[in-house]
């Protein structure tokens, strides 16, 4: 879901894309996440997207993390515009 020209969900990313996280969007974010640095104001990098398109392969603060598509879609950025690979 493209929310504007520069805030985007994860799940709307292409690989090497990096963004500011904002908020997270309606549902659960696992707490594990949460604890990795996955909060408001840390950037993210997406490394890679599975075959499938599930699941997505994110670093933030130099954790590297699998997620599902439906947290990814959950988790709202501020796209840096320089950041496109």
């Amino acid at each position: 879901m493209i929310l504007n020209n520069l805030e985007v969900s994860v799940a709307d990313l292409r690989p090497g894309q990096k963004g500011v996280i904002k908020e997270f969007g309606e549902g659960e974010i696992p707490v594990k996440l949460l604890e990795l640095g996955c909060l408001p104001g840390n950037l993210l990098e997406l490394v890679q997207i599975a075959p499938l398109k599930d699941p997505f392969y994110i670093n933030v603060n130099g954790s590297h993390i699998a997620i599902r598509r439906d947290i990814a879609s959950r988790i709202i950025l501020e796209v840096k515009e320089d950041s496109t690979v």
